[in-house]
């Protein structure tokens, strides 16, 4: 059962295209070695960003079940779950729960769009 609203979740995914088209937004090469910090890195940068602060303060408020319900949302998206395989997501985000998942999130190419995907196999639609 998801644990954040629906709504939440499409201002959530409105914010990150607001975030991730801006042209500064660079992300890591697939093939490039990731660091333990590789979202620090990402972000850097963006720390006085509005869209990014705001971000940030949204996913930050959110309390950690409904944190988790992101996550593994976006991890169905992604496809590294299927909709059927939902409490087992949810149990994985669980357990890898941190206070770094805003930047978590945030740094994660194409998020959004996953979030999206998550949303619709589990019924939901941002429209």
């Amino acid at each position: 059962m998801l644990t954040i609203n629906p709504e939440t979740v499409c201002l959530i995914v409105n914010k990150l295209h607001e975030f991730q088209i801006q042209e500064q937004v660079e992300f890591p090469d697939d093939d490039m070695n990731l660091s333990d910090d590789w979202a620090e890195q990402t972000l850097a940068g963006h720390q006085n960003d509005v869209i990014y602060q705001e971000l940030k303060s949204i996913i930050g408020d959110l309390e950690p079940d409904q944190q988790i319900s992101l996550v593994a949302l976006m991890w169905v998206g992604r496809g590294d779950f299927s909709a059927d395989e939902w409490e087992s997501s949810l149990a994985t985000a669980q357990d890898n729960w941190n206070e770094r998942t805003a930047d978590y999130l945030i740094a994660t190419p194409l998020v959004s769009d996953y979030l999206e995907e998550g949303l619709s196999q589990l019924g939901y639609t941002c429209e």
